[in-house]
């Protein structure tokens, strides 16, 4: 039977913790999701040219080397159908509860379980483990005259369908990598597009391809090539994207080839110097994408640097008048270090892990908290990566929670200790040193007292040592 355990989420980490605890033979979980359906942020993003810019067959589970992908780099749909073809085959789908919204997480002393409140009501779990990743709330930008405008007006993570674009005036308000895959089909739908850039991202190229039948028999047919195409992808992010993050060899080449791709595809002086960032490269997430570029150098498309002083009823006025618009499209990303919030998890004595975090959050390993026995986090405080598949972390963090389970069952809740969290605090900082996220760009990375709170600053090689087993040592028993 195993313990009961509690599942926040039906995403990537959601459905691999549940895949996991069903072939253990542990039938006892039950994952809430509170959408009408699995796959989480690729359910939830389904703006135009939604897409990922991991290669799909290092972006998918391990233990589900799909060999079924049609390009190199997937769309929306086909990481969707991905989800829910594992979701099928491996049996986790009748333990999803959709439509459900956990709303608050209250520890249970006198009995050592969870009390986990959801829209549907009530229920008990000996564990919790949180998959509600760090890119799952839409964070809309704080512009007076937001709710005057007239026309119709969404966050890009939340696509209004019925609004018909074409012909229409449109402003796009960010330039992040969502906006970069969305503006491409926009500019060819819209009459005219104005992009409202704060700050320029580099951009490097998106090497994209079609898998032909031929290609897509033989990833099925010869288990090794497969094996081999993933590997090569994963020592390349590691060997070459990483140094370039952390003050390595690459960071010189990899900025040059931005630079490169810059001048290639925006020929015009001026508008090549708005897009030319001064901040070095990875400080903020680098947009891979090769339509981007020639997008913006179209003659209906203007970047729109002037700072926006409101959303007026007819668009979008900046320092340099009104800029007029049918349709505003927010892609001003997520509150990526809000984590668990809206939840209200409150742990033993008490504890509010929203008060614990107040000055910013952070976990054991991303994983654990002091004072919150038997709760586990998946995707969670610095667990983030800038340069390659965050699939890895999540199996890494997913194998961790899975060797707990019998500590927990056989010594009763466990916890992580305060030293073991000061230690790991400690070293987390000292890796944090060399890290281009410190350089003084403002990025979705930091927290609000501006701490990286998301990443995970070191090669994930380090992070599968470091997460192989659980420590006992690391943990308080209540047995």
């Amino acid at each position: 039977m195993g313990p009961t355990v509690a599942i926040i989420g039906a995403g990537f980490a959601g459905l691999c913790m549940a895949i996991r605890l069903r072939e253990a033979g542990i039938r006892s979980f039950t994952v809430f999701e509170r959408g009408p359906g699995v796959g989480g942020t690729w359910r939830d993003n389904t703006y135009p040219g939604a897409g990922c810019d991991v290669p799909s067959h290092l972006y998918s589970f391990s233990f589900e080397r799909y060999s079924s992908w049609t390009r190199r780099y997937p769309g929306q749909p086909e990481i969707l159908a991905y989800l829910e073809m594992c979701a099928d085959r491996y049996g986790v789908r009748p333990y999803v509860r959709l439509n459900t919204e956990v709303t608050a997480a209250v520890y249970d002393e006198s009995l050592g379980r969870w009390r986990v409140r959801t829209s549907a009501g009530e229920e008990l779990f000996d564990v919790v483990v949180s998959a509600v990743g760090q890119l799952s709330r839409p964070r809309l930008p704080d512009i007076p005259g937001m709710d005057d405008f007239r026309g119709a007006s969404f966050h890009s993570a939340r696509w209004d369908h019925s609004a018909d674009l074409t012909g229409r005036r449109v402003a796009v308000i960010g330039s992040g990598s969502s906006a970069a895959q969305l503006i491409p089909p926009v500019a060819e739908a819209a009459a005219h597009l104005d992009v409202f850039q704060r700050t320029p991202n580099w951009v490097l190229p998106k090497p994209d391809g079609v898998f032909g039948p031929a290609a897509r028999t033989a990833l099925h047919r010869v288990p090794f090539l497969q094996r081999g195409y993933r590997e090569w992808f994963y020592r390349y992010t590691e060997g070459v994207l990483y140094p370039a993050l952390s003050g390595g060899w690459s960071a010189g080449p990899v900025r040059q080839r931005a630079l490169a791709h810059l001048r290639a595809r925006v020929p015009d002086p001026e508008l090549r110097a708005k897009l030319t960032p001064d901040h070095p490269v990875g400080c903020r997430r680098i947009v891979i994408d090769s339509g981007f570029y020639p997008a913006l150098t179209r003659p209906d498309v203007d970047v729109v640097t002037e700072p926006i002083v409101r959303v007026a009823p007819g668009g979008v006025e900046t320092t340099g008048g009104l800029r007029e618009a049918d349709v505003i499209v927010y892609a001003t990303g997520f509150d990526a270090t809000g984590f668990l919030s809206p939840v209200e998890v409150v742990g033993r004595g008490g504890r509010r892990l929203a008060e614990e975090w107040r000055d910013g959050a952070e976990a054991y390993l991303g994983i654990a908290v002091p004072r919150f026995p038997n709760l586990f986090l998946l995707y969670g405080p610095n667990t983030n990566l800038g340069h390659t598949s965050i699939i890895f972390m999540i199996e890494c963090q997913v194998r961790y929670v899975m060797g707990c389970l019998p500590y927990l069952v056989e010594r009763g809740p466990m916890e992580v200790d305060p030293a073991a969290m000061d230690a790991w605090r400690r070293r987390l900082a000292e890796a944090m040193g060399p890290m281009v996220w410190q350089a003084g760009c403002t990025s979705w990375y930091k927290d609000a007292a501006g701490r990286i709170a998301t990443n995970w600053p070191g090669p994930t090689t380090l992070y599968r040592r470091l997460t192989r087993a659980p420590r006992p040592s690391a943990f308080r028993f209540a047995r």
